[in-house]
């Protein structure tokens, strides 16, 4: 396929993305590099794992996702690649790709070749040195299963889900975007599922909602089903981060009201 896609938290000021499209380029020059954001919060596996799993689908099978979020480098953590619904995707065994696992159908491959790696490799650059050239080798046709044997027991993150407690469905906000919307850990597939068609109230913060709004503009604050699947709070015209001074972990509770 020769499509790459690249996410990391390396944001924009230093020269570590465009060394890792360097040694792909040196080893498939026909590939298209897409990138995806640079700009995941610094060490936010978890925030990296949403991410992934809202974009991937988007692409061709085939396509190599490269996802760098890794503030364990150096250390004993395994190198992955991974397989699900015709993608591959490479990078840190961390809990980045805990959200591929928890859907089922993926399977995981420990990167142990050293013939698919740098020939020398940094206690803090396993994006240059490992991931870089495993994404670059797979776009090239090289199989999972030559990197190295099938893995069995990958890092999965707790907490990825809504907590349901007869009534009440507790999720939290696990990222922003670039507008300070804030972006929950509820899907609408399991929102939908929870409420079955009674009437609700979605509480975060010191905001209150008894409906969703389809776009941002119909109120001052909004809570609406966001482009990524997952509910979603907003500002028109604003930034709800800065309006409520919350961050990341905030709680977000739906209760449900009984006929």
């Amino acid at each position: 396929m020769n499509i790459i896609t690249v996410l990391t938290d390396f944001g924009g000021r230093d020269p570590y993305v465009g060394v890792m499209k360097g040694v792909m380029l040196g080893i498939n020059p026909h590939l298209h590099i897409v990138d995806i954001t640079h700009e995941v919060g610094p060490q936010d596996v978890e925030e990296a794992s949403f991410l992934i799993g809202e974009y991937f689908p988007h692409f061709p099978k085939g396509t190599v996702h490269l996802c760098v979020v890794d503030p364990t480098v150096g250390s004993a953590r395994k190198a992955l690649i991974v397989t699900k619904d015709g993608h591959l995707f490479v990078g840190p065994d961390n809990g980045i790709f805990s959200l591929l696992f928890a859907g089922g159908e993926a399977r995981a491959y420990e990167i142990a070749n050293k013939r698919f790696m740098g020939a020398s490799l940094s206690g803090t650059f396993h994006g240059r040195d490992v991931f870089a050239p495993a994404a670059a080798h797979l776009s090239a046709g090289t199989g999972p299963s030559e990197f190295g044997p099938v893995y069995a027991r990958p890092v999965v993150l707790d907490g990825l889900f809504p907590i349901i407690d007869h009534e009440t469905m507790e999720g939290r906000i696990v990222r922003f975007d670039r507008f300070g919307n804030a972006i929950s850990t509820i899907s609408f597939d399991v929102f939908n599922d929870f409420v079955a068609g009674r009437l609700f109230t979605i509480e975060m913060s010191t905001l209150a909602f008894d409906a969703l709004s389809r776009s941002y503009y119909e109120a001052r604050h909004t809570c609406l089903v966001g482009s990524s699947g997952y509910l979603e709070f907003g500002l028109f015209k604003g930034s709800l981060a800065r309006d409520l001074g919350i961050d990341k972990g905030e709680k977000v509770t739906v209760r449900r009201h009984l006929p």
